[in-house]
């Protein structure tokens, strides 16, 4: 089968690897129709997640038609129309029934943290990813999910990762009716953590970042105001002056450990990896945020040290929230808020390449260039 491949930092390709089998009486294997790139496969292409093999296929974000299933799989069968929540998880241990899937004891037992996440990297587990024609895929009776008759493929790839944890980012400020919030980063996970907040009752949404078309996109898909951080002196400054001086009560960090803005966080956390990405979002969050505030952290860092200014959030008297996000938590509601046409994921997506066209898909979309917000991936028969 054609899968990516990865051959050290910004190098990757399509190649051909051997087809996935069933390993275990509970996995499926699942052919491919969409496969996203995520903001966080860039991390793994830049070369700044530990433990990132040579020869491993990436994806975490992907649907497409269970092809096989082990004999002790029920909710699943053949021929079935899935969508794959970015997370392994076993759906019985101590984490899971408290719905901390991200946090799945059994699917990664070689960490303290984080569970089973498809393609990335053997800190998660070591499991090959969906950037493939096929893709095997552990605990099939409680990850997959059958999409509802009525779901759009290009919708339903959105809600393995993108979505959910753009919601989950909004979910975990907490946020109240008329609360301000400050989202950082106009990704696709902020663009929807921005959108996530209005169904959540915000009054007002900001949203920042540099790259102007992802500003200009994010203002017309979620109808937020947008700051340019590099038109700031100081960014908690600026967002103190947007609000009577206060500060915003519910801050969102969609950025994680590529963030630029400041020369000694990049430095020290991208170029020499003296910590686990530059904090420098993190930093923004807690110093933008009130008193007495909330900040949501949903952009990816490496294990396991960072340089976070600890004593403002306990003078200011903060809340931290932070995980992966639990996709199928969220799933009914999602589908819910699709049906009922509040929101169409597929909207974000403004590129699409075939398989074998991976390295341009990635150069493309780590570059920013051609206004690229979210690529998919096609396998050839599609």
């Amino acid at each position: 089968m054609l899968a990516m491949d990865y051959r050290g930092p910004y190098r990757v390709r399509a190649a051909e690897k051997a087809e996935p089998k069933i390993e275990h009486p509970n996995d499926a294997i699942v052919r491919v129709t969409r496969s996203c790139i995520c903001g966080s496969d860039l991390h793994l292409y830049h070369g700044l997640v530990p433990d990132t093999r040579v020869g491993m296929t990436f994806g975490h974000e992907f649907c497409g038609i269970v092809e096989e299933v082990g004999p002790s799989v029920q909710n699943l069968k053949k021929g079935d129309k899935v969508l794959v929540p970015f997370n392994i998880f076993c759906g019985t241990c101590y984490f899971c029934k408290k719905e901390l899937f991200s946090n799945c004891h059994n699917t990664n037992p070689s960490a303290t943290a984080v569970g089973g996440i498809f393609g990335y990297s053997h800190t998660t587990g070591g499991y090959d990813g969906g950037q493939a024609e096929l893709v095997r895929v552990p605990m099939a009776d409680v990850g997959p999910t059958v999409l509802p008759p009525d779901m759009d493929e290009d919708d339903a790839v959105l809600l393995t990762d993108a979505f959910p944890t753009g919601y989950q980012a909004a979910e975990m400020g907490g946020i109240r009716e008329g609360d301000t919030v400050v989202v950082f980063g106009a990704g696709p996970v902020g663009i929807f953590a921005a959108k996530s907040a209005w169904l959540m009752g915000a009054g007002r949404v900001i949203v920042v970042d540099h790259v102007e078309y992802r500003l200009e996109f994010v203002r017309n898909f979620a109808q937020c105001e947008i700051v340019n951080f590099k038109e700031v002196d100081d960014m908690a400054i600026h967002i103190k002056k947007m609000t009577d001086w206060l500060g915003a009560d519910v801050c969102i960090d969609a950025v994680g450990a590529e963030a630029t803005g400041n020369a000694l966080q990049h430095l020290t956390g991208v170029k020499l990896k003296l910590q686990a990405g530059a904090a420098t979002v993190l930093h923004w969050c807690i110093n933008s945020v009130r008193k007495g505030g909330t900040v949501s952290i949903v952009g990816v860092y490496g294990p396991t040290f960072n340089m976070v200014p600890i004593g403002n959030v306990v003078n200011k008297g903060l809340t931290l929230r932070a995980n992966q996000a639990s996709v199928k938590r969220h799933l009914p509601r999602l589908i819910e808020h699709i049906q009922a046409g509040r929101i169409k994921p597929s909207e974000v997506i403004t590129h699409r390449f075939p398989l074998e066209a991976v390295a341009d898909a990635y150069h493309i979309f780590s570059s920013k260039l051609d206004n690229c917000i979210k690529p998919v991936l096609l396998p050839a028969m599609h």
